[in-house]
């Protein structure tokens, strides 16, 4: 009997031939789950031989059924195929089709995200209400409209693959809630895209994502404080995990294409390749953030490069390299409290730590912010 993670495995597939064949995203989707629910009901006393072939043939069928009982659909009946012969069924660009239908560029980040851990991941609505903390008839709401939106999409054109890319970083930056675990559905998504897209910046961005995950479980202390990575327990580190990211992100380094989701995995690989801090090659960094800096121009990349330029040159130089940004940044006040921290201005830094807890987007991270005031107030004390 084929595991429910391997069936959930086929659903892009699936639903990307049917989209192919003629069917719009919203009726292919439904008929998929309608396709799914038989496959459960079915496939314990009679198995098929080729499971993706039974589901395309019973997904096409429920579709086929449903567009011939509504009236109003019936046009849709001459633009589409009729049943086609049962054999082997292609799936590797159907499921890319799929990627890029998703990642729209007439979807914002939340529906598109929505619509690939729905479409592509093949998780239930509840699933992905609760791993985003909102209440399931949102999480319908927000679906539904996507996939209307998706609905006429024809692909005539190549999709943007780093709209995809950022998609996936968006559910991967998730991290966990729930019963889903979104960063490791982000990396299973992003090797499944890496096996059908011969593209540097796609495996950049699963070594990223291998390379932070790496470090998750030092991330945070049992009773959820955030642990910042220079007082991580490194043995905690999988190393695994980190040697994986490491060889992926050389290999896509080694075809003289650079992305900035290889830059930033190229920083993530100089940390995790630190045994201790102090053996962090900050002056590598320092480089390859002024190669992320070329490639983005982001604001957020030169505050990181903040504090790198920081622990390379000093936190007189950091505090340079920060007065040239907008204070409005996010993280810019936390930034600067730890520099003036390690220039030694204490007064300044925990008034920074605590106008940076009062900004602070979560709780943790709050909580972390006040500890670091609290900590410089009573040295100050003394």
């Amino acid at each position: 009997m084929i595991a429910a993670d391997e069936l959930r495995s086929l659903i892009p597939a699936v639903l990307g031939i049917l989209v192919r064949r003629g069917a719009d995203f919203a009726a292919a989707e439904d008929a998929v789950q309608d396709a799914l629910i038989e496959a459960l009901r079915v496939w314990p006393a009679d198995p098929p031989r080729d499971p993706k072939g039974w589901l395309v043939t019973a997904a096409w069928r429920k579709f086929l059924d449903a567009t011939r009982s509504d009236t109003a659909r019936r046009r849709r009946e001459d633009q589409v195929e009729d049943e086609p012969a049962p054999g082997p069924v292609s799936g590797l660009d159907d499921t890319l089709r799929l990627y890029f239908l998703c990642a729209h560029p007439s979807l914002t980040p939340a529906s598109a995200v929505a619509l690939t851990l729905r479409a592509v991941g093949g998780l239930t609505t509840r699933q992905i209400a609760e791993a985003y903390l909102v209440p399931e008839a949102t999480m319908a709401q927000r679906i539904s409209r996507a996939k209307r939106t998706v609905a006429g999409v024809r692909f005539d054109q190549p999709g943007d693959v780093g709209t995809v890319l950022r998609v996936l970083y968006l559910v991967f930056n998730e991290g966990y809630s729930g019963d889903v675990d979104l960063a490791a559905e982000a990396i299973r998504l992003t090797r499944q895209l890496a096996t059908g897209i011969d593209h540097p910046e796609v495996a950049g961005l699963l070594a990223l994502m291998m390379l932070h995950h790496a470090r998750r479980d030092a991330r945070i202390t049992a009773d959820g404080s955030l642990v910042p990575l220079a007082e991580q327990d490194r043995s905690r580190w999988d190393t695994g995990l980190i040697a994986a990211g490491i060889e992926i992100l050389q290999a896509a380094l080694a075809r003289d294409r650079l992305g900035e989701f290889q830059a930033q995995a190229a920083i993530a690989a100089l940390h995790a390749d630190a045994q201790t801090v102090a053996e962090t090659d900050w002056v590598q960094i320092v480089e390859w953030y002024d190669e992320l800096a070329k490639l983005t121009d982001s604001p957020v990349v030169r505050l990181n490069r903040a504090v790198a330029v920081g622990e390379a040159d000093g936190a007189r130089a950091g505090l340079a390299a920060l007065a040239e940004l907008d204070e409005s940044l996010p993280r810019y006040t936390a930034v600067a409290a730890y520099l003036h921290e390690r220039d030694g201005d204490l007064v300044t830094a925990a008034r920074w730590y605590a106008e940076a807890a009062r900004k602070a987007s979560t709780i943790a991270e709050r909580d972390h912010l006040t500890r670091q005031a609290a900590r410089l107030h009573a040295r100050l004390r003394r």
